[in-house]
């Protein structure tokens, strides 16, 4: 089953915006070449710039937890997007769908 990932983040504000964009790139370039990744996006929030959310797809649930143990390593440690965080991210998993027709 598909497993859909929302990773809320709040940036610290006194970062430029060149230094996050290349620790979004980096982390997630690392993030697209795990197995199971589907799809990246990350949103900006309108009224507040330094919160975003990363939207992810996986192809199955077991995927993403095989990514966010890779993340617990000393190898898969975010270190650039850590650098640019002003507080732990939150991470919001659906697997579950209603359907609409």
């Amino acid at each position: 089953m598909t497993q859909t990932v929302f990773l809320e983040v709040q940036l610290r504000s006194d970062v430029s915006d060149e230094t996050v964009a290349s620790a979004v790139r980096e982390t997630l370039a690392q993030t697209a070449a795990r197995p199971g990744n589907e799809s990246l996006e990350v949103l900006v929030d309108d009224a507040d710039p330094t919160r975003m959310v990363v939207l992810e797809r996986w192809a199955t649930a077991e995927d993403h937890d095989a990514y966010v143990a890779w993340r617990a390593t000393p190898e898969g440690a975010a270190e650039a997007l850590g650098a640019v965080l002003a507080a732990p991210p939150v991470t919001r998993t659906f697997g579950r769908t209603i359907p609409l027709a």
